[in-house]
């Protein structure tokens, strides 16, 4: 007995994703560019730093501080929960390009790091002057791709750059409205 095989947009060590979803969403935000989608998020304390946020119906999501910031170290802190953010955006951006280019990903990993200055210790510490959060952040892309040069793949990058919400939230200044 012969088994058929039928090969999707996607091979390699990434599942395929939907490109017939893909290229519908592709045309409802053609027809329709000025569409706002307001996203909600419950943080509720559990106790010393730590935090469940609760986001759509999924299982929450924890946030926590590591010992030396004085939390239980059971989970990424605020920071570096914002840098998972940042890299998961950019590697769905990415999937997502290469999937419309009918290309085959067989890696896709990014590195993120990022420099704060934390001795402001959350406006209780030392409060002159400063930056306050991430001064610079860098991200490395490994990405390869059946018979796609590296010199596409890096143009690729860029214009995922562009177009990533959670990218465009660190480069670009914010609305925010704290209160009670």
């Amino acid at each position: 007995m012969t088994a058929v095989v039928q090969k999707t947009a996607l091979t390699g060590c990434l599942a395929p994703i939907d490109k017939q979803g893909l290229e519908q969403l592709i045309a409802s935000g053609k027809a329709n560019p000025k569409v706002i989608k307001t996203l909600k998020c419950k943080t509720v304390a559990e106790g010393k730093f730590r935090h469940a946020n609760y986001i759509r119906n999924l299982p929450p999501y924890i946030v926590d501080e590591p010992p030396g910031l004085l939390g239980d170290d059971t989970a990424p802190n605020p920071s570096e929960a914002s840098l998972a953010a940042l890299g998961s955006c950019l590697a769905v951006g990415l999937h997502a390009n290469a999937v419309h280019r009918g290309w085959t990903v067989n890696k896709l990993e990014l590195e993120l790091e990022g420099d704060l200055n934390i001795t402001a210790v959350w406006g209780t510490g030392d409060v002159s002057e400063k930056p306050v959060g991430f001064t610079d952040v860098r991200v490395k892309v490994d990405m390869e791709c059946e018979g796609v040069p590296q010199a596409e793949i890096a143009a690729l990058v860029e214009h995922v750059k562009k177009w990533s919400p959670v990218a465009n939230t660190f480069m670009r200044p914010v609305n925010l409205d704290v209160g009670i």
